[in-house]
């Protein structure tokens, strides 16, 4: 077995006891990691039922592991990569880990992914899109079942006639349908509704004022007008009142789904829920900013099953079947029909069928726009360093210039230290 990497080698063999015992799975008891292939992931509700109907698939399909217990894990965003890490670094924790491909960059300098070279044939590895495969260092650090992952303007055509190319245009029809029906100063139906607290919403706008998060030196580029002024427009909409004055994740997607928001910015994980919600939605690129002519960039990854580098090694053989089915064409093209997701497997992606869908097309539309999300571990620390200053304009606390500059300054600091 591997050796921890040496700044995390003092950490006590009791401790690591304690640690897999504590978080293998969280209330369920003792489990025999001889006898079990786990998976921790921070899949949607639609996307954890595809993953469960898959895996009944994969059980009737390999009776050969029928001794094996397959368990999926849900953990919330913020919580999947440090429970992931405490649990790894202890040399417990899942055989597989399902994510952004953002995530790769952290967990891999620590040491704690197998390659999936060490684990399949190259020819596994061949099938999928270069650009979706988690790459460091000369070594594939996933397979994904999906790419994009991506922003996206969605519509609720109910409420709009035609979707705006442009931010002129669109503010105009995001004031026309902000509504205060019972005239007591909160409106009751918005112009738009998006995560008002995670800076992946607001990336996309810093490209479409002409900036990026980084360098091709790995430095962040955060202190910049196009920051500020990406900042500034988002502070805008919410002092017009055309977005709710607060407004997380699942508020956002209850407004929308309850048919009061004319558009809501949103990845393809959503799309699927708003049309069973019945709503009639379209698809299109977020506007162009109109003041610069660009438009909104917003970051395009995969999602990808990792695997743990200290998995039991009696798992290994149906840890590898499992990983090769869950990432198969087949689970892709069924997935891209009921998610709307891209498949990452080129024969998938391929499909007739899916080259025509007009989800799809609508998809391609905005990832020509975007912009791959860096893997590197860099990424996860300007993620954390833009988040309080994000939310702290939204909130009215900080002026967006102050906050690009100070979004610089804690980026720049945890790259230092983590660097050290």
């Amino acid at each position: 077995m591997k050796r921890l990497p040496a700044k995390f080698a003092a950490i006590p063999v009791l401790l690591g006891l304690a640690l897999l015992g504590a978080v293998l799975l969280p209330g369920c008891g003792h489990v025999d990691r001889s006898r079990a292939v786990i998976v921790w992931e921070q899949m949607d509700p639609g996307e954890q039922d595809f993953f469960d109907a898959h895996v009944a698939e994969f059980r009737q399909r390999h009776p050969e592991f029928a001794d094996f217990a397959i368990e999926r894990v849900h953990y919330r965003v913020e919580d999947l990569q440090t429970q992931f890490q405490t649990a790894a670094l202890a040399y417990g924790g899942p055989n597989l880990v399902y994510g952004p491909a953002d995530k790769v960059g952290p967990y891999s300098i620590m040491g704690l992914l197998m390659p999936v070279e060490e684990l399949l044939p190259q020819a596994e590895i061949d099938r999928f899109t270069p650009d979706a495969l988690p790459v460091l260092a000369g070594h594939v650090y996933g397979l994904p079942d999906q790419v994009g992952n991506h922003l996206t303007l969605v519509a609720n055509l109910a409420l709009v006639d035609s979707v705006a190319v442009d931010t002129d245009t669109w503010l105009e029809q995001l004031r026309a349908a902000t509504v205060d029906r019972d005239g007591d100063g909160k409106p009751d139906q918005y112009g738009l509704v998006f995560n008002l607290l995670e800076p992946f919403w607001l990336v996309p706008w810093l490209g479409g004022f002409g900036g990026w998060v980084m360098d091709d030196a790995l430095a962040p580029t955060l202190d910049t007008p196009a920051m500020t002024g990406a900042l500034q427009f988002l502070s805008d909409l919410k002092r017009e009142r055309v977005v709710p004055l607060e407004c997380d994740y699942p508020l956002a997607d209850t407004i929308f789904k309850e048919g009061r928001a004319a558009y809501i910015i949103n990845g393809p994980w959503s799309w699927q829920g708003y049309r069973e919600a019945g709503l009639d939605i379209a698809l299109a690129p977020i506007p162009m900013v109109s003041a610069t002519g660009l438009w909104p960039a917003p970051m395009t990854s995969a999602k990808c099953y990792s695997v743990n580098r200290y998995l039991d090694p009696a798992t290994r053989e149906c840890t590898a079947a499992l990983l090769q089915w869950l990432t198969s064409a087949e689970v892709q093209t069924n997935l891209a029909r009921g998610l709307g997701v891209m498949p990452a497997d080129m024969a998938a992606a391929r499909n007739p069928e899916i080259q025509a869908d007009p989800a799809q097309v609508a998809s391609r539309r905005q990832i020509e726009k975007g912009r791959l999300m860096p893997i590197v571990p860099e990424m996860r620390a300007i993620w954390d360093a833009m988040r309080p200053a994000y939310q702290s304009v939204m909130n009215g606390e900080l002026a967006p210039a102050d906050a690009a500059r100070e979004m610089q300054q804690r980026a720049a600091t945890m790259i230092e230290r983590m660097r050290e």
